[in-house]
């Protein structure tokens, strides 16, 4: 019986190794790992032979079957597919890393990726251009992938080297599944590599220092487009890049929230942000200053842009922040020790609203609540919160275990 998209994409892993066969000869095997790999069974010149077709779904069922059918149409010509294919691979000029990065990058496109993501991962295989480019992808071996290293590494950026590293390893593992490589030597380079320093993001978490930081902000006389940027950084605490690019028709101010589109999210998938009462306010009037236009913070230059990425962590250092004190990333940090210290809010909950994804396959499956009600009533504490340790008489402020106390009204 002829296979369906449908099983091929539902049977499930078992113990043992299955095949699932579509007629002459194309099987679907699945194997106990739930990896899907095609391969065509054929006789030539009286000996039972195998060919890798490369893996499900990278490899289409209907793709599958173009190359079951030309395959036969070589073994009537007296041609061994597999022979052929060598000759062809040999002397073809798309086996090349350069052709075959390419291609993978057009994937990445046609998945949705975003376009900053598209720019990383050609910005990074540039560096490796230059060195295995234009070698054949077999005959890249983990030493020459090491010399492309290398010359990122040498002028200290430990953290691009290691994503290069990433970047090309993808790309093989990519030139695999449509039956051009055989192994990822990436693999053999892991520990190979210098390990950057990890700096976190500096970030205000004490109460009484906070309560500081949002009445600087109040006093800030720059724009005020980026004085309610910092407002809505403090209390909703997204991604500064997500609140930077926010469009007003993201905005439901009937149900009083914000959904940030997946194509603008880091992890593709659409979020929605509760918005408070004190966060309605400043949007109110932020849309006297911007709402005629697109974006609520266009960029003095250009309407059409949003403020540039320095712009918030700019303002926080003519506040008097250095960039050890306070960054705009950093109130995702402060919300999330102040939040989680309190004692009040699931952890799960708090990291929905942080828009974060469970490391654990197995978790992650099963952990697709969004806790929306608590969400709601927990940035409406939050705004709360902000307002009381900000109008705190500063010479005595919010200790933590006021913090604590008022987790439980």
């Amino acid at each position: 019986m002829a296979l369906s998209d449908v099983k091929c994409r539902n049977t499930r892993p078992a113990s043992k190794l299955q095949k699932l066969s579509d007629g002459g000869g194309l099987q679907l095997w699945v194997q106990p790992s739930g990896t899907r790999l095609w391969r065509l069974a054929y006789r030539f010149d009286g000996k039972q032979k195998l060919l890798s077709l490369g893996s499900y779904p990278v490899i289409s069922l209907a793709d599958a079957r173009q190359a079951r059918d030309e395959a036969k149409r070589l073994l009537k010509g007296a041609a061994d597919p597999a022979q052929e294919r060598r000759f062809r691979k040999a002397n073809s000029p798309k086996d090349t890393f350069r052709s075959i990065a390419d291609e993978y990058v057009d994937k990445l496109k046609k998945e949705g990726r975003a376009d900053r993501t598209i720019s990383k991962v050609k910005w990074l295989l540039d560096f490796a251009y230059p060195t295995i480019g234009d070698k054949s992808i077999r005959e890249i071996n983990a030493s020459t992938i090491l010399t492309a290293l290398r010359r990122v590494e040498v002028r200290g950026r430990y953290e691009s080297a290691r994503r290069l590293r990433s970047t090309i390893g993808s790309v093989f593992r990519y030139a695999i599944a449509t039956a051009r490589a055989e192994a990822d030597p990436t693999f053999a380079l892991r520990g190979a590599l210098i390990s950057p320093t990890v700096t976190p993001r500096a970030a205000v978490t004490d109460p009484k220092a906070l309560g500081g930081l949002l009445r600087a902000i109040e006093t800030f006389d720059g724009q005020p487009t980026t004085r309610a940027a910092l407002k809505l950084m403090a209390l909703l605490f997204p991604r500064p890049g997500e609140l930077r690019a926010a469009e007003w028709v993201e905005f439901d101010f009937e149900n009083s929230v914000w959904i940030i589109p997946e194509a603008r999210m880091k992890m593709r998938r659409p979020h929605r942000v509760p918005l408070s009462r004190q966060a309605v306010t400043i949007l109110t009037d932020l849309a006297k200053i911007s709402g005629n236009g697109t974006l609520l913070f266009p960029s003095v230059r250009s309407a059409s842009r949003p403020i540039s990425d320095n712009t918030l962590n700019a303002a926080l250092r003519r506040l008097g922040y250095s960039k050890r004190e306070a960054t705009a990333h950093g109130f995702r940090a402060t919300a999330s020790t102040l939040l989680n210290e309190c004692g009040k809010w699931h952890p799960d909950a708090i990291e929905r609203q942080l828009a974060h994804i469970e490391n654990n396959d197995v978790r992650r499956a099963y952990a697709r609540a969004e806790h929306w009600e608590e969400r709601v009533r927990m940035l409406q504490w939050w705004a709360d919160y902000l307002d009381e340790i900000e109008s705190a008489d500063t010479r005595g402020g919010l200790s933590q275990k006021s913090l604590r106390a008022n987790a439980h009204p």
